[in-house]
């Protein structure tokens, strides 16, 4: 069963997710501070990150971009924060985010949110079961792995850029629209803002500069 990590400096919030997620049989660790999170991270086998944006020490946010940074690992965070607003939603996706929850949540949709992104995993790793690797010029995806190497460089992505990649290099020359890219890529719900897609693309692009204009924005309508 899949280990969860909860960041949570309420005690209240921390011991209900704590119990809600071992009562659906998930493995839990549970922590307040971001320094302690980024310790769990590097010596335990987490598959999910339950994270407050709101840490006695560090924000969530700084977490996020530690844990990428550090460990260079594909694993999936789920903002858990008040802050409601479209930029502190935009500034969770752009620290690498994969989900973002606003407080006060109930238990079923936390269980909800949690299932579906590890049930996006699971999907990609066993469409990535395909032997040997996909390539488009000077990208490389060994998909068994989830590794991404660019003119022999790997490069560490999170899961969604993962999946964005994948679906670029596998349908050359198509245009998405942003609503296509969230139902394809992320199965996010419509009332998801359009416009966390354009940070995960804009990443993703950063990421593989070196590759020059890989992606391509066709201004027009979304």
């Amino acid at each position: 069963m899949a280990t969860v990590l909860v960041v949570e400096d309420d005690p209240d919030i921390r011991a209900l997710l704590d119990f809600n997620l071992r009562q659906e049989g998930f493995e839990t660790l549970v922590t307040d501070y971001g320094s302690k999170a980024l310790r769990c991270l590097r010596e335990s086998e987490i598959d999910l990150v339950l994270l407050d944006l709101m840490l006695p020490d560090i924000s969530g946010l700084e977490v996020c971009r530690e844990a990428r940074r550090e460990n260079g690992k594909q694993i999936p965070v789920i903002m858990l924060t008040a802050k409601g607003q479209e930029a502190d939603r935009l500034a969770g996706f752009e620290c690498g985010a994969d989900d973002y929850v606003v407080k006060p949540f109930s238990m079923r949709e936390i269980l909800l949110r949690v299932r579906a992104v590890l049930r996006r995993w699971d999907t990609a790793t066993k469409d990535a079961a395909t032997p040997g690797r996909v390539q488009r010029g000077e990208i490389v995806i060994e998909q068994a792995a989830h590794r991404v190497f660019v003119q022999d460089n790997e490069v560490f992505l999170t899961l969604t850029e993962y999946e964005l990649l994948l679906m670029f290099v596998r349908r050359p020359g198509r245009v998405f629209s942003r609503l296509q890219l969230l139902s394809q890529v992320r199965k996010m719900p419509e009332s998801v803002i359009t416009r966390t897609v354009d940070i995960h693309v804009k990443r993703l692009r950063e990421k593989l500069d070196i590759c020059g204009s890989a992606i391509e924005t066709n201004r027009g309508d979304d």
